[in-house]
């Protein structure tokens, strides 16, 4: 590593420290890890859902993790949202964010969709660790056999 790359990166690192912000996955990265998941889920649902649920195997990279839910009755399986755990268990249909949009109504129905289609879910949701304040976020959804999962990353 040259000597000017490495001050660079010490520089936006003492930036980033001295701000108290951290950096946030991209909407790439979220496209990424849904592909991971979807793949996981595959190879061994139960497996994939208890790594989703503790965080594990790379399902939790700053702010971007996997939630899944039943494809039947909306049932939240998994969440990597340390800030959500209390979610787990309720149906999704019931979720509205904090201007009333009835949110998890959307994830159920991008998850009724074809197995392989992606769809879209905006809505406002708090970051992982954050002080629970909703921000804007987008999700990815798909269907995987009998469950939906998706990665958001929040703008």
């Amino acid at each position: 590593m040259s000597y000017r790359l490495l001050i660079g990166v010490l520089s936006a690192m003492a930036v980033t420290v001295s701000t108290g912000t951290f950096a946030q996955g991209t909407m790439a990265e979220a496209k990424a890890m849904l592909e991971k998941a979807v793949a996981a889920v595959k190879a061994d649902k139960a497996k994939a859902l208890d790594m989703f649920n503790k965080g594990e195997g790379g399902f939790l990279d700053r702010d971007l993790y996997v939630f899944c839910s039943n494809v039947s009755d909306g049932k939240l399986l998994a969440d990597g949202n340390p800030n959500a755990k209390q979610l787990v268990g309720t149906d999704d249909r019931t979720l509205k964010d904090s201007t009333g949009n009835p949110f998890g109504q959307d994830l159920f129905t991008a998850g009724q969709k074809p197995e392989g289609q992606v769809s879209e879910v905006s809505y406002l949701f708090p970051k992982p660790g954050s002080d629970k304040t909703p921000v804007q976020k987008v999700s990815f959804v798909t269907r995987v056999g009998d469950i939906y999962c998706g990665v958001g990353y929040y703008k």
